[in-house]
């Protein structure tokens, strides 16, 4: 059994920073990847980040380039997403999922665990 637990949302003004983390426990030693996406109201969840478990190599999405940061400590089974220079446009529930096999970072379907979100509002 996997658990990932996020913690971190919460409201901000444009302009403003935060930062989210997600703690995973179970399976953990065969991780290849951990991410974070986000879903606004009436929109698909989308690709933000994401990390390598291993190497720690990190990919992001274009709307994000430059104001976040995804990092991990591997000790602490824990990853982070450093937000920064935040628009109205980032409000959404962030979730971060885990996944044991390669493929397009941006597949919701590659991933096979995932928390219960947390919300990011960003007031303008």
């Amino acid at each position: 059994q996997v658990h990932l637990v996020e913690s971190g949302g919460g409201l901000v003004q444009a302009g403003g920073s935060l930062k989210v983390s997600c703690e995973v426990s179970g399976r953990t030693s065969s991780i290849d990847t951990m991410s974070w996406f986000r879903q606004a109201p009436g929109k698909e969840r989308e690709f933000v980040a994401a990390i390598t478990w291993s190497l720690g190599i990190t990919h992001y999405a274009d709307s994000v380039k430059g104001r976040f940061t995804i990092s991990r400590i591997y000790a602490k089974n824990t990853i982070y997403l450093q937000m920064n220079s935040l628009k109205p446009e980032d409000t959404a529930i962030y979730y971060c999922a885990t996944r044991y096999s390669r493929g397009p970072f941006v597949l919701v379907d590659t991933y096979a665990y995932w928390g219960q979100g947390t919300q990011v509002t960003v007031s303008s």
